[in-house]
């Protein structure tokens, strides 16, 4: 390690270079959003959502789930191999209550080049709801849903593997709102 430093040590750029490269990278592909910074918000919000489930606990309540019952193995399916959920929602009693600001520090690190969007719904009345995928070697190992409405401001982050067939087999159940994810899959005829 010696040699390597004094080999760089008359270019301090490439020593910067070569220092930072391992972080970025890892940072790169790294899905999880940074939420801390709409903590600001909490103070306006006469409502405040925040959830942070790192892998251990998704592990617990995996267990949890009863594989006899259709829609609790659905959902223990779903979150097997997630690192993380994590959601920061505010509801304020009136319009305007956060900035364009707090919008672009989320949808800056959506910008990176592991995130693709996947849904944009855009309404004058009720707001905009984006949904976005971090793709690495072509699987999902992130999705991020970003709703802006008038009085509420909501960001839902999951980190990990996300099977998007099985998530919109799940879409408008068991209080995951309906996302416009469209299966490939055709429904198989009840006859």
């Amino acid at each position: 390690m010696r040699s390597l430093f004094r080999i760089f040590a008359g270019t301090p750029a490439l020593v910067a270079l070569f220092l930072l490269a391992p972080a970025v990278t890892v940072r790169a592909q790294d899905p999880r959003i940074q939420l801390s910074h709409l903590d600001h918000l909490a103070t306006r919000a006469s409502q405040t959502v925040d959830v942070s489930v790192d892998e251990r606990l998704i592990q617990l309540a995996a267990k949890i789930f009863n594989d006899k019952d259709e829609d609790e193995a659905q959902i223990k399916k779903l979150v097997s191999g997630l690192k993380g959920i994590y959601v920061k929602s505010f509801e304020f009693d009136n319009e305007n209550e956060y900035s364009a600001a707090d919008l672009d520090t989320i949808k800056s690190q959506l910008r990176e080049p592991a995130w693709s969007r996947l849904v944009n719904v855009t309404s004058k009345r009720e707001g905009n709801v984006e949904v976005y995928v971090s793709l690495v070697g072509g699987n999902v190992n992130g999705l991020t849903v970003l709703s802006a409405e008038p009085k509420e401001l909501t960001v839902v982050n999951i980190v990990g593997p996300v099977d998007l067939e099985k998530l919109a087999k799940l879409e408008g159940s068991l209080g995951i709102p309906s996302l416009g994810i469209k299966s490939s899959k055709k429904p198989k005829d009840d006859q």
